[in-house]
């Protein structure tokens, strides 16, 4: 059978599409689509990746910090056992022999002050640490979810490539929507953070 390339241009003018051409149209609209995301998940993998580095960082140093408290915590409590020893022992020592008592227990009193306040410092920094971490964890839950949504519609959109069927097409739109909006409150450090789906899934 011949091909009349009249008959060709004759249905392009008139604007009936071919099955071929409608199969053609969809395939590319899907091909952009899923390009389109493919890069916004790349953008949003390095953003993310350097939140979950900064968030080892904030774990690594709230424990470091909560450490050096405890270490605080009984150079504190070892400089207050002995200032009641001296106190006590200076109550039975001869008025002559009172003043390297009066030295010691001003020595280890300041000490004991120095070491609740070092330690009170350190309790502060901890919980600044948590704080930080809570915080680039929030934002980490975002890119999550827009990962998660942005992987579904590439599989919705894979069997609307093998099927040719446009409602799933437009169905995919939903959780496009929904991964594009997670992904860019992420990187804009937007406050949304749908607190239900993250439970369920944690």
């Amino acid at each position: 059978m011949e091909i009349d390339p009249k008959d060709i241009i004759e249905t392009a003018h008139s604007g009936v599409q071919t099955p071929e051409s409608r199969v053609s149209r969809l395939n590319a609209v899907v091909a952009i689509t899923v390009a389109i995301l493919a890069t916004f998940m790349g953008i949003c993998k390095v953003k993310d990746d350097n939140i979950v580095q900064a968030m080892q960082q904030a774990q690594a140093d709230k424990l470091d910090h909560w450490a050096f408290y405890q270490a605080r915590n009984l150079r504190q409590e070892v400089a207050e056992a002995t200032l009641v020893q001296l106190e006590l022992a200076r109550a039975s020592q001869a008025a002559s022999q009172t003043v390297a008592y009066d030295a010691a227990i001003a020595k280890y009193r300041a000490l004991a002050l120095d070491q609740a306040s070092k330690k009170d410092a350190l309790q502060q920094q901890a919980l600044q640490d948590q704080k930080t971490y809570d915080d680039l964890n929030y934002r980490d839950d975002q890119f999550d979810l827009s990962d998660a949504a942005i992987a579904i519609v590439i599989a919705v959109l894979a069997v609307t490539a093998l099927t040719q069927l446009w409602p799933l097409y437009w169905a995919a739109l939903v959780p496009t929507a929904f991964g594009l909006v997670m992904g860019t409150a992420g990187l804009a450090g937007w406050h949304i953070h749908p607190d239900i789906l993250v439970k369920l899934l944690t």
